[in-house]
């Protein structure tokens, strides 16, 4: 009888947590959207009655085209998703090698790690491989790599660490950047968390950890961030060697 209640507690606990991301999903994409054109259609309107002068409108488009640039990887993110719920997808385990997913990220990301002068290393076997959905986790290793540059100042290094143990691969993204205040981290996987300014100035739509979150489930492993303020963040993904 208690396992059936357990069974039953985690299910409603599953559908709980996915009504919840669904609903956060719809509520930031109506927010930003709303946001995002009411700006530009004002800015128009302003320009248009010379409310604004063409030097001004000139100057606050940097601006629109960062509002932009968010809401697009806010569409983005949410289209990976949606590939996940709806027709045909499942999840396909493929047999992959762990430095390629370190090559990737290097040449994806070479003209951001040139430009903040960052220097990105791989640790652990160079022969290891993984068995996972390759679409999926090179979605989640994306996008915390992609905060790792976000938030490592200038002469920073990030490493790609790969331990294997007897049942799961342990991978982490480690970077020594502006790190996340304690108080921040419990709200981290919430849609009222606060959005931070990486070094440079890039914005995010805080987004994509939910997603990632989300994905790991899928990956049948877990994620765990541990940051201190000023001292870097380490995000580890615990995957397990095979996925049923």
């Amino acid at each position: 009888m208690d396992d059936l209640i357990n069974e039953l507690r985690l299910k409603i606990e599953k559908l709980e947590n996915e009504i919840s991301f669904k609903n956060g999903l719809i509520s930031i994409l109506s927010h930003d959207s709303k946001e995002l054109f009411g700006n530009f259609l004002w800015l128009l309107e302003s320009l248009e009655q010379k409310i604004v002068s063409e030097q001004d409108f000139y100057r606050l488009l940097p601006q629109v085209k960062n509002d932009a640039r968010k809401n697009l990887q806010t569409v983005q993110d949410s289209t990976a998703w949606l590939k996940t719920q709806y027709g045909n997808f499942k999840i396909k385990p493929e047999k992959i090698l762990v430095t390629d997913l370190f090559h990737n990220l290097k040449e994806k990301y070479a003209a951001k790690l040139e430009e903040k002068s960052i220097r990105f290393y791989f640790k652990g076997d160079h022969d290891l491989f993984i068995t996972s959905d390759r679409l999926l986790l090179q979605y989640v290793l994306d996008k915390i790599f992609n905060n790792a540059v976000k938030y490592s100042s200038p002469g920073k290094e990030i490493y790609l660490q790969a331990v294997s143990e007897e049942n799961q691969t342990i991978l982490s993204v480690i970077d020594s950047g502006t790190g996340i205040g304690e108080k921040y981290l419990p709200t981290i996987y919430s849609y009222d968390n606060p959005v931070f300014e990486g070094t440079h100035g890039e914005k995010g739509a805080g987004l994509s950890l939910k997603i990632v979150k989300n994905f790991i489930f899928l990956l049948q492993g877990n994620i765990d961030i541990q940051s201190a303020e000023s001292e870097g963040t380490t995000v580890s993904l615990y995957l397990p060697n095979f996925i049923s």
